[in-house]
């Protein structure tokens, strides 16, 4: 089952901070709220879309799903290792809350569009964790470099996924509102890197290799997902 124990805890609230294309209430709420998700925009699928555009939405929707799945492990093995630290823990675990909702949203949309999830999944929890735990274990600097760099991917990425979905025509509700969900998510993981910066990211031990590492990673991992 691709929805992880570590969500069974419980959807965390509204993300917070600063957003400067998103309003309130959030447009993830729809998913999120008892009292919302039976709209239609949550429970349609277009019909008058393309072959290729199908198989585009499916691409994008399988890798995003596998991304936040990634990124819920990488906090995660983060948060092992500096759980106990006063000011790395409780930072690691408000942007962990966040990827949890994300996730949970992620899955809600693959049911909703029928979309076949990666079958790296696995790999994705595995290599996340590593990652997350590897670089945590470094410093906490090297934890936030790795989280900048992750960032910095994903956000370019959902800024791509969003031009596309532009020119996309179709009367089918779903699509305006995975538009608004994609904005906000790139607007989390936007404040994410610029948390990660804050704290001292860029003072990590060969900041710029590991960044490129990292980066270079999470591009061919989006490459795999979108196929696999």
């Amino acid at each position: 089952m691709l929805v992880s124990k570590i969500l069974r805890r419980g959807i965390p609230t509204a993300a917070r901070g600063h957003r400067s294309s998103t309003s309130w209430p959030l447009p993830s709420a729809v998913y999120t709220s008892p009292t919302r998700t039976h709209e239609a925009s949550t429970s349609s699928t277009p019909c008058d879309f393309t072959e290729k555009q199908r198989h585009a939405l499916d691409a994008a929707l399988r890798v995003d799903q596998a991304g936040e799945i990634a990124a819920n492990y990488i906090y995660m093995g983060q948060l092992a290792v500096l759980g106990r630290d006063r000011v790395a823990g409780p930072l690691i675990q408000d942007m962990w809350d966040q990827e949890k909702k994300h996730l949970y949203v992620m899955n809600k949309l693959q049911l909703q569009h029928r979309v076949r999830p990666t079958l790296l999944w696995e790999v994705a929890k595995v290599a996340g964790f590593g990652l997350g735990a590897v670089t945590a274990l470094m410093s906490k600097e090297a934890a936030m470099a790795c989280t900048e760099a992750v960032e910095t991917v994903i956000g370019e990425h959902y800024d791509d996924q969003l031009k596309e979905l532009d020119k996309v025509r179709t009367s089918d509700p779903s699509i305006p509102l995975l538009k608004d969900i994609i904005r906000e998510f790139r607007d989390d993981e936007l404040e994410h890197l610029d948390t990660a910066v804050e704290h001292h990211s860029q003072r990590a031990p060969a900041h710029a290799l590991l960044s490129t590492v990292v980066g270079a990673g999470c591009k061919i991992a989006i490459e795999l997902c979108k196929r696999i």
